[in-house]
């Protein structure tokens, strides 16, 4: 299993292998903002009222995302942010400031 820095150095190493290399922050969040669409359009299908008509594409929740991590690693890499470290501060934030929030089984 790879864990999350695996992810963000093989998203580097893709990204490496091109002239133009990481994409702006903007840019990056409007392609985020973009398969975020496009997960919502398959989660919509699936789960929602909308069904997909006999002529769109085959897509998966799954597949979308996996779309949305690969944006975010970029998104994470371009600026040099640890996301195992940005998971864990932010586990930790739900674990006390919202640890009283719900309601528990």
């Amino acid at each position: 299993m790879k864990s999350m820095k695996d992810m963000q150095t093989e998203v580097d190493t893709y990204i490496s292998q091109f002239k133009t290399g990481y994409f702006s922050p903007l840019a990056n969040l409007a392609r985020l903002s973009e398969e975020v669409g496009e997960l919502s359009r398959e989660i919509n299908h699936y789960y929602g009222e909308k069904k997909k008509k006999d002529t769109e594409e085959v897509n998966s929740v799954k597949a979308e995302l996996g779309d949305n991590l690969f944006v975010l690693l970029c998104i994470a890499n371009s600026l040099d942010i640890d996301m195992t470290e940005s998971f864990n501060e932010t586990m930790e934030k739900f674990n006390t400031r919202d640890k009283n929030r719900f309601e528990r089984k």
